[in-house]
């Protein structure tokens, strides 16, 4: 452990491109920001898929959440990601696209969030596709405008 003395801590330190997309790629779980009606910030736990080809990060949610209303209404969100260590994040600025749900096993919607869940067995994706229907479950897109990582020194 580094000593610092009392009132001190290691100093914060910005991640580079390669370590932000490193946090955002390692680290599933974030904690998504949307603004109420009233302005206040509204913060739901996700599960978070980043693409960096597209600049995308997808999670799937279902068509009853809050989160949904608040993107429909006011689509500025921000997305925070943690890493392990608890002492490097990144923050992600982004517009939200809300998808419509998932209407018919197979459709496209159906497909991306089938993608999103990754290493399914082929003979479970019909069952899959027709859950993912009945939970009316949609993709929240969020298109990233701005991200910025932060960790402290010696969190190497």
């Amino acid at each position: 452990m580094t000593e610092y003395g009392a009132g001190r801590g290691p100093a914060a330190k910005p991640l580079d491109d390669a370590a932000i997309e490193r946090v955002l790629r390692e680290n599933p779980f974030g904690v998504l920001a949307t603004l109420r009606r009233d302005g206040r910030p509204s913060l739901s736990t996700v599960v978070q898929n980043y693409d960096p080809a597209e600049r995308v990060i997808r999670i799937s949610t279902t068509e009853d959440r809050w989160k949904v209303a608040h993107l429909r209404r006011d689509p500025r969100t921000t997305l925070h990601v943690t890493a392990p260590d608890a002492l490097t994040f990144v923050v992600v600025e982004a517009e939200a696209e809300v998808s419509a749900a998932t209407a018919e096993p197979g459709d496209a919607v159906g497909r991306e969030l089938l993608a999103l869940q990754g290493g399914l067995d082929p003979a479970q994706e019909k069952e899959f596709l027709a859950n993912m229907v009945e939970d009316r479950r949609l993709v929240i897109r969020l298109h990233v405008k701005r991200v910025h990582g932060t960790t402290l020194a010696g969190a190497d």
